[in-house]
């Protein structure tokens, strides 16, 4: 049984600090042994899959989310009909694309795109820029109004 939203919120008051190798170990290294050179679409479809068991109802839930599960700062850069922008950065990030030029944020691009899609009810998907220089990673979601989901 999946925890809601309410309920993990609830729950990152018992939270402990991670060290950040632990993080890293499992990140960078534990799942891409495991995965191979699919592990960057398997991290997308992933990510959905999280995202399906934590439905967000707004873009500060999914901000917020993001902070709770050490994922990072979201913010969202801009939005137009067919498409939103959102900028992905902490000192976690910074070290991962300062030390790995193979990390990628795929798996926060899945939960992206499936929160905007149950969001929108149009079928969505997001891409990941990562800028090492800066730090951040960018991500664009785009969707076509015209592509909406099945509620039957």
């Amino acid at each position: 049984m999946s925890e809601t939203a309410a309920e993990l919120r609830h729950d990152e008051k018992k939270s402990e600090t991670i060290p950040v190798f632990g993080y890293e170990l499992i990140r960078e290294v534990l799942l891409n042994e495991i995965l191979g050179n699919d592990a960057p679409d398997i991290l997308y479809w992933a990510g959905k899959r999280l995202a399906r068991q934590y439905p967000m109802e707004s873009i500060s839930q999914m901000i917020e989310f993001f902070q709770q599960a050490a994922w990072g700062n979201l913010s969202i850069i801009k939005e137009s009909k067919n498409e939103m922008e959102f900028m992905l950065f902490s000192s976690l990030i910074n070290d991962r694309l300062q030390k790995n030029d193979q990390c990628t944020f795929q798996l926060e691009a899945g939960f992206i795109a499936q929160q905007i899609e149950m969001q929108k009810e149009v079928i969505c998907e997001a891409y990941e820029q990562p800028h090492k220089k800066k730090g951040k990673v960018h991500f664009t979601v785009k969707w076509d109004k015209k592509d909406t989901l099945n509620r039957s």
